[in-house]
């Protein structure tokens, strides 16, 4: 008894168009970005002097470390994953559509990375150029094993894509170094990096070679955190170097680390988010693979934290610039929160990986809540110009003028200092088509996580079968899966029922059905056969929602959502001053489809009143006996992935109510 997912075709409409982005603008763009032949201004993501941004000059890199060019290390130490993670996007791209001439180029970046690998197999431009003597000697800072998972995760895709041997060689090369580096052996360093990605990265070179290795030191990474927290105090300490890696990080906290305890003990989201998530996702991964319960449970409680007490309604998480961390339960700030992109795309990737452990709807919700909020807000609409930050609340001047704002932008950069996100997000869209469907091979069963018009060939028992999902999601709410067998065929195929439907419709080959309900899945059991048909209709109804009591910013307020899209106003629709507008509680909301504003959005409108400031305050900041004057408006709403994609100016996603 088996089932297997082959393969999977996008067509969908909204989706095929962000992916087509990313092969025609996005990846050129950031290649040239990343060879410094991009006229373009790079911003720091923030007022600090530190920050590197002149140039990328991230090829340069590679090609100083591979004695091609003479010259210095020039950026983050962790500027590499810059290249890998677009080579990985190039990868998934090439699955997707085939073009020679970008093979013919990414084999030539695999061509330089080969040159600038030591012969031990390390691989880090950094420290080949500058201070080959600090290798692994100071984790907490040095991203080597950040960079080093960036590269095997960019390997392992480009191998199942191109069937390239060289670049999948050199992450085993770099695998085998790293493995002959660290452990509990005589001579080995018994530690781990400061920022968590190797250790995802291995379970997706296990998942492919099948070497045990691999997802043992995976194992042994996570296991290892937290146990010794004297560990990056003794490398400080022994360190021989003259200047830190990276400045300003020798005060942070273990907990910015997730090394203040254990894995298996700690209890809350903590630290920078987007460690935070990386770790998590690797464990869930772990899990599955090692038949780890333990860390299952471990990162349920972790999971369970963050998403009912630290995580925006957009699917951001970070509330502060300080570490782009989390801080306390509840504290989800909308103005001056961080809510990086990577950190929502390490979100996507911890809920997937839950949902390949148990089929529980809250992943997928999360999952989706996420990808059609944050993470696509983090891009412009011409795939060129990209969100570091992503706020629920902005006014240009306080971004301008108050040094704690600095790191709130109105406007998308054209490129960072600090380039993280811009190639995590072209990544992710070319791999979309991984996350529409989950499979249980005992239970032969497909879970439906993402309503994506898309294609998909399955083999259950030996035996080809497809599913033709068509939709006109995220707009309007009905599905519809067509079977195709070789012969009728028996198992489940399970319907998530979304957070935003109160309802549904289920039809099978015309007729009404009432299907189980299990944790937010909706099963079908049955044989079946080519062509039968199923329609899911779910009512596309516009929410208003409030937050917890205990979020001390979102008392009083509601924000509105449609579908999977959270929506925000923008002063270019409704004038400045968006905080003197009022909703009404049972105000009725009128929605529009306007093809021709922003690529084609929903809309929503919605009869309100805006406070007047009248004569009675000039030359007044404070008054006991003040009148309140209101004036009739029409508050015009817009999904919050497309804001800041017209005019600056302020943006709110939670409104006053009266």
């Amino acid at each position: 008894m088996s089932l297997h997912l082959q393969s999977l075709t996008i067509t969908d409409q909204f989706w095929s168009h962000y992916r087509e982005l990313v092969r025609t603008e996005m990846i050129p763009y950031q290649w040239n970005v990343l060879n410094d032949n991009a006229d373009i201004t790079i911003e720091k993501e923030r007022n600090d002097n530190s920050i590197p941004s002149e140039k990328s000059h991230a090829i340069e890199n590679f090609k100083i470390a591979a004695g091609l060019k003479q010259g210095n290390h020039y950026g983050w130490v962790f500027q590499d994953s810059d290249v890998y993670k677009w080579l990985e996007a190039v990868a998934y791209s090439l699955s997707i559509h085939a073009d020679t001439e970008l093979q013919e180029l990414a084999d030539g970046v695999i061509d330089l990375i080969a040159l600038a690998q030591e012969e031990d197999g390390y691989l880090n431009t950094y420290f080949s150029i500058e201070e080959p003597e600090r290798r692994f000697k100071k984790l907490a800072e040095s991203h080597e094993l950040y960079c080093a998972g960036h590269f095997i995760e960019a390997a392992v895709a480009y191998y199942e894509s191109t069937h390239n041997e060289k670049a999948l060689q050199i992450a085993c090369r770099l695998a085998d170094c790293i493995d002959a580096s660290f452990g509990k052996g005589e001579h080995q360093i018994q530690g781990y990096d400061g920022h968590e990605e190797i250790e995802l990265a291995l379970t997706k070179l296990y998942s492919l070679t099948k070497e045990q290795r691999y997802l043992n030191l995976s194992r042994y990474f996570l296991y290892e955190r937290g146990t010794d927290t004297t560990f990056f105090a003794r490398q400080q300490t022994e360190d021989t170097g003259t200047k830190p890696v990276i400045a300003g990080m020798s005060h942070r906290p273990l907990e910015y680390y997730q090394a203040h305890q254990p894995i298996l003990e700690q209890q809350t989201a903590e630290g920078h988010a987007v460690r935070l998530v990386y770790m998590c996702a690797a464990m869930a991964d772990v899990a599955l693979l090692a038949g780890d319960t333990a860390m299952l449970e471990a990162c349920r409680r972790l999971w369970k934290n963050m998403i009912t007490k630290r995580m925006y309604i957009t699917g951001g998480i970070g509330s502060t610039v300080d570490g782009e961390a989390f801080t306390l339960d509840y504290d989800l700030p909308n103005d001056t929160m961080y809510c990086e992109t990577c950190a929502s795309i390490g979100l996507i990737f911890f809920a997937f990986n839950m949902l390949k452990n148990e089929a529980r709807s809250e992943y997928a919700d999360v999952l989706e809540r996420a990808l059609y909020n944050t993470a696509i807000g983090g891009m412009a609409l011409d795939g060129k110009h990209f969100f570091y930050v992503n706020p629920l609340e902005v006014r240009p001047e306080n971004s301008r003028k108050d040094p704690g704002k600095s790191h709130v932008k109105f406007t998308r950069p054209e490129w960072f200092g600090c380039a993280c996100c811009p190639p995590n997000l072209a990544r992710l869209l070319t791999s979309l088509h991984k996350y529409i469907y989950t499979v249980q091979s005992e239970q032969k069963a497909i879970y439906t996580n993402l309503f994506i018009t898309s294609t998909a060939t399955l083999e259950i028992d030996h035996h080809k079968v497809q599913l033709e999902q068509t939709t006109n999601l995220p707009w309007e709410g009905h599905v519809s899966i067509v079977t195709q067998t070789e012969q009728p065929t028996a198992f489940t195929l399970a319907l998530r029922l979304p957070y935003w439907a109160d309802d549904y419709s289920l039809i099978v080959n015309g007729e009404h059905i009432e299907a189980e309900n299990i944790n937010g899945f909706l099963h079908i059991d049955r044989v079946w056969q080519s062509n039968d048909k199923i329609e899911f209709v779910l009512p596309m109804e516009i929410k208003q929602y409030t937050a917890h009591p205990l979020v001390r910013a979102d008392i009083g307020k509601v924000a509105i959502g449609r579908g999977p899209f959270i929506y925000c106003a923008e002063e270019v629709d409704n004038g400045e001053h968006l905080h003197l507008i009022q909703l009404n509680k049972d105000q009725t909301y009128q929605y529009t489809f306007d093809p021709q504003l922003l690529g084609g959005i929903g809309t929503i409108h919605v009869e309100a009143r805006k406070r007047i400031i009248t004569s009675q305050w000039e030359d007044v900041l404070y008054a006991s006996q003040a009148a309140t004057t209101y004036a009739p408006t029409t508050l015009r709403l817009i999904p919050y992935y497309c804001w800041a994609n017209r005019q600056s100016g302020e943006m709110r996603v939670w409104h006053n109510q009266t």
